[in-house]
């Protein structure tokens, strides 16, 4: 999405240095699952036109350490503000102990973002330039 952070160059990174990467991929009208990543082969054009996993299903939640999150805005207590369906809050809470870092450009952190009682916090926020 054009509006979100670019962050393909980090999970290259990541892969290169032996880190087990994954990416979500929409299962359904509010549900998403979370494959491997191991490289841009592993990717196809999927819901919503987003380029999406094609690697292996990964199911044991409790070994993910970090989610790096995006939003279309987020605020300085950690709300993420997403696109309405809510599949980064219902996969998030299936992860309560995962550290979660939204990104986001400058630009988008704003001093408040709308938020209810069923979405997640972030625990970090890092803003990141456009390159």
């Amino acid at each position: 999405m054009p509006d979100e952070v670019p962050t393909q160059g980090l999970l290259d990174e990541l892969v290169n240095k032996g880190k087990t990467v994954l990416l979500p991929r929409v299962i359904s009208d509010t549900e998403m699952e979370v494959r491997r990543y191991t490289g841009k082969e592993d990717l196809r054009k999927g819901a919503f036109g987003i380029m999406e996993p094609t690697g292996t299903l990964f199911t044991d939640y409790e070994r993910i350490d970090v989610a790096i999150v995006p939003g279309v805005a987020f605020d300085r207590d950690g709300h993420r503000l997403g696109r309405g369906k809510g599949y980064y809050d219902r996969f998030l809470s299936k992860v309560p102990l995962v550290y979660k870092i939204g990104v986001c450009f400058p630009s988008r952190l704003m001093d408040e973002v709308p938020a209810d009682e069923y979405d997640i916090l972030m625990d970090e926020i890092i803003t990141a330039n456009a390159q």
